[in-house]
């Protein structure tokens, strides 16, 4: 097994947490609505909601990356010649990996802040640290999964 489909695996598990945290979502959505109407909301849900919502965006985008799922814009790139597509394509997936860097990093410090500070959420008291960890992490998942895409473009032949 190759380092992409290796990278692949990971970042499909990742995707599983990504999916379970959806289902979760819409479960809790469905169940606030039914007991809102019966008089006895469930506490909480708006910030379990937004934590949640977090860690599937976050979990999800290094498993799309890894199959090629995300929006491109190939109307200027098509009319490109096959060498100058590669360039484009190795530019910009160097970029990402640049900007998944300086995120990655980011996120990990602010949860070591929001660790150090002790900060929580107002009604459930939920410690904020670990989505900012957790996204973290992931953003260092997708820095790997781009490096892998760039020298799967290096090596293909023109």
């Amino acid at each position: 097994m190759d380092a992409r489909e290796r990278m692949k695996r990971i970042n499909r598990y990742l995707f599983l947490v990504g999916g379970a945290a959806l289902i979760l979502i819409m479960m809790l959505t469905v169940a606030d609505v039914i007991m809102r109407e019966l008089g006895r909301p469930i506490v909480g849900t708006y910030e379990v909601v937004g934590f949640t919502a977090v860690v599937v965006i976050g979990f999800c985008i290094p498993y799309t990356t890894s199959l090629g799922s995300h929006v491109a814009v190939t109307f200027f790139t098509m009319k490109l010649s096959e060498g100058a597509q590669r360039v484009l394509s190795v530019v910009t997936r160097i970029m990402g990996i640049g900007l998944f860097i300086f995120l990655g990093y980011n996120l990990i410090w602010l949860g070591w802040d929001l660790y150090r500070s002790g900060e929580v959420s107002m009604t459930l008291l939920m410690p904020f640290y670990p989505v900012p960890f957790c996204i973290g992490l992931c953003c260092f998942f997708q820095v790997v999964t781009q490096i892998i895409d760039v020298a799967a473009i290096l090596r293909r032949k023109p």
